[in-house]
């Protein structure tokens, strides 16, 4: 199936602030378009007009939903496809379940990618609302098979559509010459707790211990930011620690070529882009093996796993690639060659086989009726 004329609604969350799906719905915005797509953004994360609505708990909501509803309408009425970006809690139900009904109002399919490593906590106490909803969509997919399996455990059927990753802005660095006195440890995750930020900074402190001249950037944004920095005076790095606060993607791309290793200490995740985005820039990883990252690194082969909270381990692991030279070059070299399965020439043509399907589900329906 080409793309070409395609028309699209794209609903989810773009910019700031900057996070795994917002840079997805902006990224798959562009590719789209770059295949001759015709795509209408409907942003979920829209500005408050007026802006001290923000600030507003029990307002905020109903200043955004009603104008979020009308352009989902106005969208509907020309449009061959939803696909909406979903998550987990209030976010499905303030946005991914009103876009699917009033695209299944106006008879337009509905591709659901949802997303979220909390998935599991959420369908628990949701599935039987959340199968209402999907049973109004043409299709579920979910970006890894951790997130598939989560859903079959519901009844809930879906296939699996992979993140793309920008292999041109994403690549490894041309000068690889690297200080091992001085190495550079790369923390990429918002600054909350799901992301246990707390765990790299003490596994940080480890490494610098045996390490004097390392050093580490974490580039996020978030409530726990002053936490974070007590955290790192207290344990005696804090004049090692960068909080760079948010990066756009050409500055990320920059800061994982400088890097030596990327710690994700995250207690709660489903498919990583700060991963994929340190395996496309030629850098080893150290994650916990929490939620769908097993799905999407092997232990040893493309990265290093360790249980969530485990600083020791996190810091052991991270010694252990910056000191062993054929451990770093095999994790690089396998890292590289697994991250093309998410390259957009591959993942094109499972969206544009995703998309006919849907849509001949929606002609087969019609003739039928």
């Amino acid at each position: 199936m080409t793309l070409a004329g395609l028309r699209v609604v794209l609903v989810g969350p773009l910019p700031p602030p900057a996070g795994g799906m917002a840079n997805q719905t902006r990224q798959l915005a562009e590719l789209l378009a770059a295949e001759g797509a015709r795509v209408a953004l409907v942003q979920v994360n829209a500005p408050y007009r007026p802006a001290w609505v923000g600030r507003v708990r029990g307002l905020r909501a109903g200043f955004r939903l009603a104008p979020y509803l009308v352009r989902l309408w106005r969208a509907a009425g020309a449009a061959d496809l939803f696909h909406v970006m979903a998550n987990s809690g209030w976010a499905w139900h303030l946005f991914a379940a009103p876009a699917i009904r009033v695209a299944a109002w106006r008879g337009v399919p509905v591709v659901v990618n949802y997303r979220g490593g909390e998935a599991a906590a959420f369908l628990r106490g949701s599935a039987r609302a959340v199968r209402a909803t999907l049973a109004r969509a043409a299709a579920l997919a979910v970006p890894s098979g951790f997130l598939q399996r989560v859903f079959a455990e519901h009844g809930i059927a879906s296939r699996v559509l992979p993140n793309v990753v920008d292999l041109e802005r994403f690549r490894p660095a041309a000068d690889a010459r690297r200080d091992p006195a001085a190495p550079h440890l790369v923390v990429a995750r918002n600054l909350e707790p799901i992301y246990d930020v707390g765990t790299a900074l003490r596994a940080f402190a480890a490494v610098r211990a045996a390490l004097p001249g390392a050093r580490l950037s974490v580039a996020g944004t978030g409530p726990a930011l002053d936490e974070l920095r007590a955290l790192a005076e207290s344990l005696g790095v804090g004049g090692a620690v960068a909080f760079t606060g948010r990066l756009d993607r050409d500055q990320m791309a920059a800061l994982y070529r400088d890097a030596d290793v990327v710690l994700n200490p995250s207690r709660v995740d489903n498919m990583p882009n700060s991963i994929l985005e340190a395996l496309a820039s030629g850098v080893p990883v150290v994650s916990t093996d929490v939620g769908g990252v097993p799905f999407v690194v092997a232990h040893g082969k493309t990265a290093l796993l360790v249980a969530a909270g485990d600083d020791r381990a996190m810091a052991d692991a991270a010694l252990a690639v910056l000191r062993d030279a054929r451990l770093r070059a095999g994790l690089v070299a396998a890292g590289l060659a697994e991250v093309q399965r998410y390259a957009w020439a591959r993942v094109r043509g499972e969206l544009a086989a995703l998309y006919a399907d849907c849509l001949a589900a929606r002609a087969a329906a019609a003739t039928a009726a």
